[in-house]
């Protein structure tokens, strides 16, 4: 049986809110920050990932200083919302770069992406010959973002320029 939010105690908690701070951190580390010894600490983090409520370890790359500062959110609007569209249209988005993040809305629009270049240029040809041409899109309407305040769940520190 798969555990639940519901089933995690304060020690799974506690691991979780750990490694989404430090991923790299060690066992022993680890094991010091939640209060437990060494081998239970590692049991139940092997339980948290063969259960998939740890679905993986990546590294965070800051894409300002990649170089892909202009973010824009696009919501899309499908000239048809059958299963068949929706399926090809989903296909379709996970092949492009560009597009960050993508969720089906319930509202008047039917999809929100978050879209990252490297300027305002870049995502006009984005917009045109990728998210434009994508299967069924009837319109689109573009919000650019002027900054990041929060992002991946952490507060953004900014430079304040002074």
């Amino acid at each position: 049986m798969q555990n639940t939010r519901s089933d995690l105690d304060r020690y799974d908690r506690a691991i979780l809110d750990v490694l989404a701070m430090n991923g790299r951190i060690s066992i022993a580390d680890l094991a010091g920050q939640i209060g437990l010894s060494k081998s239970p600490t590692q049991t139940r983090l092997r339980r948290l990932e063969s259960d998939r409520i740890i679905t993986g370890y990546r590294a965070l790359i800051d894409p300002v200083r990649m170089g892909l500062e202009h973010v824009a959110f696009v919501e899309v609007r499908l000239s048809d919302t059958r299963e068949t569209a929706l399926s090809a249209f989903n296909a379709a988005v996970a092949e492009i770069a560009e597009i960050e993040q993508v969720h089906m809305i319930a509202g008047r629009f039917d999809y929100l992406m978050k879209i990252r270049t490297q300027s305002m240029t870049a995502y006009r040809v984005v917009l045109a010959e990728k998210i434009s041409t994508l299967p069924h899109v009837a319109g689109t309407s573009t919000y650019v973002a002027m900054q990041a305040v929060k992002e991946d769940g952490l507060p953004v520190h900014l430079d304040s320029g002074a």
